[in-house]
């Protein structure tokens, strides 16, 4: 029974096999997806299809009989040596060359704006330390060993140093042009300026503090000394600060600077001169006050020398390059 069964299984799938090789299939297709089919457009007459005889577009490499060929560029010799396409570090670098080239500032021009400094500098200079000094009472401006007098006496110190910085400003405007290269101070002379300066600092201080150590009698009070020799130190630091600017920046007028502050520091300690005798100062304070003009004259006097040196360096380095 068992074996009848599986050969009538077997034979009714015989039959279905062969029921189904014998259909159209292509036509049972189209019958069973024509749902899925557009519909017709209205009009009948429509454009014809291309077909490319390459079908797979990322490997395509021919091209159409109305499409361009692409155009190869080869870059010669010249420009393959790394100039080709090279970039600027500004990109308006070329816009400002255009536009200084096409409007160049005429040198007369420039040299007439500097004209007037050549009066006006000196000038500043003479209004803002000399009149002070000179024509101001000094009974007006020093009344006594207190804080009052010294913040007055540094004012008027400090009204210089406005004028000497706009000196030394206008100065370096005039001094500096396109063709003239940046000066710079040779070491000995920077040397020499900071022995100079330390030394004005040590030479006072020095006899300050041997006073309280009972070395100099009598002693002179905090108070006094300052109205004294504040003013002094104050501008001293100044001085030695605009070299050092002067040096660092190549300014050429890092070989005035010192003439200037050390000229009106010998006014400045002739004043502190005259008011030796409003505080009763004790004989030691007058006799370093008068080393320290004595000092700063001679110091003075060498850069002075210093300056004809100069002058003298400049016009013989003309004369071996002509």
């Amino acid at each position: 029974m068992l074996s009848t069964e599986i050969y009538q299984k077997l034979t009714s799938m015989n039959l279905a096999m062969s029921f189904l090789s014998r259909l159209p299939i292509l036509k049972v297709q189209v019958q069973n997806v024509g749902f899925w089919r557009t519909p017709r457009p209205l009009n009948r007459f429509a454009f014809p299809q291309f077909h490319p005889k390459c079908r797979s577009p990322a490997l395509c490499s021919q091209l159409s009989s109305w499409e361009p060929s692409p155009i190869k560029y080869a870059p010669t010799d010249d420009e393959s040596d790394g100039n080709f396409l090279k970039a600027s570090s500004n990109i308006f670098e070329s816009m400002v060359e255009e536009e200084t080239a096409e409007a160049p500032i005429p040198p007369i021009k420039l040299q007439c704006l500097k004209w007037p400094m050549w009066l006006l500098g000196p000038l500043v200079l003479l209004i803002t330390g000399m009149a002070p000094t000179l024509w101001l009472p000094l009974s007006s401006v020093f009344l006594g060993p207190n804080i009052a007098s010294l913040l007055s006496l540094m004012g008027l110190d400090c009204i210089f140093n406005i004028g000497a910085t706009l000196f030394l400003l206008m100065s370096d405007a005039i001094a500096r042009s396109e063709k003239v290269t940046l000066s710079d101070a040779p070491f000995s002379y920077r040397f020499w300026n900071m022995v100079a300066g330390l030394m004005g600092f040590i030479i006072p201080l020095s006899m300050f503090f041997a006073s309280h150590k009972g070395l100099l009698q009598p002693q002179i009070s905090s108070i006094s000394f300052a109205a004294l020799l504040g003013p002094y130190f104050l501008l001293l630091s100044i001085q030695m600060l605009t070299e050092v600017l002067t040096w660092h920046w190549k300014s050429p007028v890092w070989l005035m600077t010192p003439v200037v502050y050390e000229a009106y520091r010998v006014l400045q300690l002739m004043r502190g001169l005259r008011l030796c005798g409003d505080i009763v100062a004790p004989i030691w304070i007058v006799e370093t006050i008068r080393g320290l003009v004595s000092w700063w004259v001679l110091i003075l006097g060498m850069q002075l020398m210093r300056v004809a040196w100069f002058a003298g360096f400049t016009a013989q380095s003309a004369n071996t390059r002509e």
